[in-house]
C-alpha cells in the first residue's frame, strides 16, 4: 500500500473518531481542521495513485464531512445560481 493511501486511512479513522466526540460545539472546528489536513492529501493521492483513486477518496471524504459539503453546495448555489431579476 502506497503512502498517500495510508495517510488517507487515517484520515479516515481520525474523523471518524472526531465524529463520535458528544460536544457540538467541537464538531466545526474539527471539521475545519479534517479539511485542512484532508485537502493535501487527496491532492497527494491524485499525483501518486491518478484521478480515479482521488475521485473515490474524496467521495468517501465528502460521505464523512457531509455538512460542510451541504454548506458549500447552497453557497455556490445562492453565489452563482441565482435567478436574474429582470
Amino acid at each position: 500500500m502506497s503512502w498517500p493511501m495510508i495517510a488517507a486511512f487515517c484520515w479516515f479513522i481520525a474523523a471518524n473518531v472526531i465524529a463520535m466526540f458528544p460536544s457540538k460545539r467541537h464538531h466545526w472546528p474539527a471539521a475545519y481542521g479534517l479539511i485542512a489536513v484532508g485537502t493535501p492529501i487527496l491532492f497527494w493521492i491524485y499525483v501518486e495513485e491518478g484521478g480515479l483513486v482521488a475521485a473515490v477518496s474524496f467521495l468517501a471524504a465528502a460521505s464523512i464531512l457531509r455538512w460542510p459539503v451541504r454548506y458549500l453546495w447552497r453557497w455556490i448555489k445562492a453565489r452563482f445560481g441565482g435567478q436574474s431579476t429582470s
